[in-house]
């Protein structure tokens, strides 16, 4: 399958790395703005960099998307009305209204139209998949030193999203029905520092925060439900499962251990960002595959931009200003 490359900064780099060594795709080429970026990466991984967009796109049946936030709306339209599936980097777009433009252009043209929500194929949330049963509170926490690349939207759409997007697949897709939220700015001029708490339709509630201003990189995630507590470690791919022993009964325990016993949950050790380009190429070719699709892409959007609706309604104090 020929398939291109369309950004090649710090994360389309490893698209362009991971498709080149593919089996069963030929990566055709890139194109990046910066014409000298292109050529560089097209001189690492042995395919040509393209002048233009619109050149490549006329070679390949495939593109993955790594532009910048605010670019991926006219860029993704250049590639569906091309007839050619896209695999958006999240966020999907700026907002909601640039979502369906795309989702719209996706069905128009009859083409494959996914999101990059890489923490989906990471090694922990493959090894909880066994044992998830009926979350009830999900709590996350995504912290990260400060770098410029995604400042030029919120912590909320940069990092926050992750966790969004996946509460969202955890409790099965239904919508929120109360989102609250606070924020602070400190280096940027969008959210530096966000939390919030959302409740779903049917119970289930998330609280998340995220933070690109810490000292140290965090990413976890922990599930509580009926038959137990699963604690993810995403930085590590680590995963253990809490969870009642059989036929322990209320009043016959002294200890917690007697209660509870830990069960360590494993997965094929595997690149996240291979399997999900792994799964876009699948699903590309027609046969049944693992994406995010276009639609849970924009429910994760449309909650990101809620959560950051809900910091707007109360004062945002920008620290130094």
């Amino acid at each position: 399958m020929p398939v291109g490359v369309v950004g090649v900064g710090s994360l389309g780099r490893h698209h362009v790395r991971h498709l080149a060594a593919m089996p069963g795709v030929k990566l055709i080429g890139v194109y990046d703005s910066d014409l000298a970026r292109a050529v560089e990466a097209a001189a690492i991984y042995g395919c040509r960099a393209f002048e233009s967009c619109a050149e490549l796109l006329g070679q390949v049946a495939a593109v993955t998307v790594a532009v910048p936030t605010p670019q991926h709306h006219v860029v993704g339209l250049e590639c569906l009305n091309r007839g050619v599936a896209v695999l958006m980097e999240k966020p999907f777009a700026v907002t909601l209204a640039e979502a369906d433009d795309l989702v719209a252009a996706a069905e128009r043209n009859h083409v494959l139209l996914a999101v990059g929500h890489v923490e989906r194929f990471n090694r922990a949330m493959r090894a909880a998949r066994s044992v998830l049963d009926r979350p009830a509170f999900i709590e996350g926490v995504r912290l990260a030193p400060f770098q410029p690349r995604g400042t030029d939207v919120a912590v909320v759409l940069d990092l926050m999203i992750h966790d969004l997007d996946l509460a969202l697949h955890l409790v099965g897709g239904v919508p929120a029905v109360e989102v609250r939220a606070s924020g602070v700015s400190i280096v940027s001029s969008h959210l530096d520092i966000a939390n919030a708490r959302v409740e779903f339709a049917g119970g289930a509630v998330a609280s998340v925060v995220s933070s690109r201003v810490a000292r140290e990189r965090v990413r976890r995630l922990r599930i509580f439900q009926p038959s137990g507590y699963i604690s993810l470690d995403l930085a590590t791919g680590e995963a253990n499962f809490m969870r009642l022993r059989q036929g322990w009964r209320p009043g016959t325990a002294s200890s917690l251990e007697e209660i509870v016993e830990t069960v360590a949950l494993t997965a094929p050790e595997a690149d996240a960002l291979e399997l999900e380009l792994a799964e876009f190429v699948t699903a590309v070719r027609g046969d049944p595959a693992e994406i995010v699709s276009a639609v849970e892409g924009r429910a994760a959007l449309a909650l990101a931009l809620e959560v950051t609706r809900a910091v707007q309604r109360v004062p945002v104090p920008v620290l130094g200003r």
